[in-house]
């Protein structure tokens, strides 16, 4: 197994890729911390790899707010005895709508969420990841790193160039400390985020465009799947990625090189 004897924390454990990546990595040999902020879904995710045979408990945490970031990085060190692994997956599309539209506290949640959360996963667990060596994890997106043609996304994009940034710096910072951190960078997964986008007046900003064999060069209309990025986490984790390090990584089959 791939993963034996790591701990790991994933944040936005409780459905779509972070379920993935959790499942995936229990089966591989990591203990995982299952972080999210609905209790009957973690408990599903842990129950789950519990039936399965690997170790898991659940964390009921909103990423944003520090003092429960906190509490909970210091339940799963005590729990397990060390923290090697972070994937910092959480995230929410938020509100997509002409920036003249789009208030400015729906602009600070996108910004809570997605950027501050990823910052106290990070900042909280980095004592741990610098005390042992170990790998992170930033998921981030195709849009505002290749894809800038999805009007309207002005917070998540501006967000998900962000957490590329932090990535990169953090790849140098805890580089002497034997500690690798990349972007993960998915384009259209099947998962439910969507389902929880809300859209405003985007028929003013948008900019027309016909693709008759799909807006997915590999697959055409057929989005990719969550199963498809854990597999990619999995790789970027082991010690088969062992020199890559500050780097994103485009899972999205082409489609962010079509629709750039």
């Amino acid at each position: 197994m791939l993963l034996q004897g790591q701990v790991a924390l994933v944040t936005g454990a409780g459905s779509g890729i972070g379920r993935a990546i959790a499942e995936l990595f229990a089966r591989e040999g990591a203990r995982v911390g299952a972080l999210g902020h609905t209790a009957d879904e973690l408990q599903a995710v842990v129950d789950g790899i519990r039936a399965a045979g690997g170790e898991a408990m659940a964390l009921l945490a909103d990423v944003s707010d520090a003092r429960a970031m906190e509490d909970a990085v210091t339940r799963l060190a005590a729990e397990y005895g060390r923290i090697s692994l972070v994937v910092a997956n959480a995230g929410i599309n938020g509100v997509w709508a002409p920036i003249e539209d789009l208030l400015p506290e729906e602009f600070d949640q996108t910004v809570q969420i997605n950027l501050r959360g990823t910052f106290l996963t990070l900042k909280y667990t980095a004592p741990y990841l610098k005390d042992g060596g170990g790998s992170v994890l930033v998921t981030s997106s195709i849009n505002g790193t290749r894809v800038f043609s999805n009007t309207g996304a002005t917070a998540y994009a501006a967000t998900k160039a962000a957490q590329v940034a932090m990535t990169k710096m953090l790849a140098v910072e805890w580089g002497p400390f034997k500690v690798r951190v990349n972007a993960i960078c998915p384009g259209a997964i099947r998962t439910e985020i969507q389902e929880n986008t809300e859209t405003r007046h985007l028929d003013r900003v948008g900019v027309e465009a016909e693709y008759p064999q799909g807006e997915i060069p590999l697959t055409g209309h057929e989005p990719g799947k969550a199963e498809q990025v854990a597999q990619l986490a999995l790789f970027l984790a082991s010690e088969n990625a062992s020199h890559i390090s500050g780097t994103e990584v485009w899972i999205d089959g082409a489609e962010s090189l079509l629709l750039g």
